[in-house]
């Protein structure tokens, strides 16, 4: 591997942050030196081996996880998990990258969909193909979620904490409109629902039918792009700017400024709890505070349709640093091995609305008793093996996420032609794809 880069190619790699590094080795198997982050061992855990973990989950997420570390904790002698939060996964980022920097980090981390790849690439994680075994194996995991963290035959990130979109609807406010009892099959039948809907009053005014978000919308339109036909990229070749990417773009836009259906909003799932629209695209995540948040019932479907169907994946996932000492590696692990036991799994989707990530979690008898109690959170796993990894720029290219939900705010609240907005959106992601390219032809 190549020992050192360019400090411009690490600061995108970082996503902004300042990631300048010296070796790791390959794999980090050997040791370097890094240190872990303050902290001791509680004395009613005697002499273990102290493990740190970096994670973004705050509130009642932040709770579950919280509960499951403890759990670890009582369940074995020889090794306490300590968990730190870190903010927001860039906040998480942006540490861990000035942590590299200080040459003091946790053992493992839980990194997006996005962050994890901007490590990978600076070959700052390590391999874990070959702790598994003895009692944990790739096959154990929903075959789409662990092949995303799988490259040339290595797992670098295991699935945990994953979601997806899903579509919402107002079940009151559908039957109100004598409308069906389901999820529109397509987006142009959607939009065909919208005189019914018009007739339907809260607090007397009319709904709209749907909202996009002012920010990251982006995960969201990934999933648009595909259903019209078209994607972010092809490879590191970006095509944003044409087919389907364009299409969807142009959709979204008249059904706000045209057929005055839709808007941005701060946040769609507040706006959709409390009445003002009737339908919603939304991570599998938020079914449990709707369910809470919401005076009526709530409906959920498969992402709508256009030309072809179109989900993407997105959350979280573990991984573990290089450089760290082999037996910390080790010890790390031994927490990927516990958090996949079937009823841990089980019990942290239930908690926090994330997917399960093992094939055996979904066949649990809580988790089963949860799809009778809340059917819509079935609706998530049954669509789950026809979703798909996001587009190569979306992942890999840094701020990539901000200059497509840029373009989309200007379709949104400028009713600006999605072919204007993405022309110049394409041309940004393909000067920033040059920071990248070299480095994920060489990894990928």
């Amino acid at each position: 591997m190549n020992s050192m880069m360019s400090r411009r190619r690490l600061l995108g790699l970082a996503g902004g942050a300042a990631l300048a590094l010296s070796p790791l080795g390959c794999g980090g198997a050997g040791g370097s030196g890094l240190a872990q982050p303050e902290g001791k061992v509680p004395e009613q855990y005697g002499k273990r081996r102290r493990v740190v973990i970096w994670m973004p989950y705050s509130a009642a997420t932040g709770d579950a996880f919280t509960r499951l570390v403890a759990k670890f904790n009582d369940s074995q002698q020889d090794i306490y998990l300590e968990s730190q939060f870190q903010g927001s996964y860039d906040e998480l980022s942006q540490k861990l990258a000035a942590g590299l920097q200080a040459r003091k980090v946790p053992d493992i981390a839980i990194f997006s969909e996005v962050t994890w790849r901007r490590f990978f690439l600076n070959d700052t994680l390590a391999p874990l193909t070959s702790f598994f075994g003895n009692g944990l194996a790739t096959a154990d995991y929903v075959d789409a979620l662990i092949a995303e963290g799988t490259v040339k035959k290595d797992v670098w990130w295991v699935p945990f904490g994953r979601s997806t979109p899903l579509f919402y609807y107002n079940k009151t406010m559908f039957a109100q409109a004598g409308l069906p009892d389901r999820g529109p099959k397509t987006w142009d039948e959607l939009r065909s629902w919208a005189p019914a809907l018009q007739r339907v009053k809260v607090n007397g005014a009319a709904p709209k039918l749907h909202a996009y978000p002012e920010v990251d919308g982006d995960w969201m339109f990934q999933g648009a792009v595909w259903q019209f036909g078209g994607n972010y990229s092809k490879g590191l070749d970006v095509t944003i700017d044409t087919g389907g990417a364009v299409a969807a773009g142009e959709w979204q836009r008249r059904l706000i400024h045209e057929d005055k259906q839709a808007y941005m909003a701060k946040s769609p799932k507040v706006d959709f709890a409390n009445g003002l629209i009737a339908t919603l695209q939304e991570s599998t995540g938020t079914l449990g505070g709707l369910l809470k948040d919401a005076k009526f019932d709530i409906g959920a479907a498969f992402l709508p349709q256009q030309v072809q169907f179109g989900c993407p994946t997105g959350g979280g996932g573990l991984s573990i640093l290089a450089g760290i000492p082999e037996d910390r590696q080790k010890a790390a692990f031994e927490f990927v091995k516990f958090a996949a036991k079937p009823e841990n799994a089980a019990q942290w989707s239930i908690d926090t609305g994330y997917l399960p990530a093992t094939k055996a979690a979904q066949a649990t008898p809580q988790m089963q008793q949860r799809f009778a109690e809340r059917p819509a959170f079935k609706v998530a796993v049954e669509q789950l093996p026809k979703t798909q990894a996001q587009d190569v720029v979306r992942l890999m290219v840094p701020n990539a996420n901000k200059a497509i939900y840029g373009g989309l705010q200007k379709i949104y609240a400028d009713n600006q032609s999605a072919q204007q907005v993405f022309a110049a959106v394409a041309a940004e992601l393909r000067k920033s794809t040059d920071s990248v390219r070299e480095a994920v032809e060489k990894h990928i």
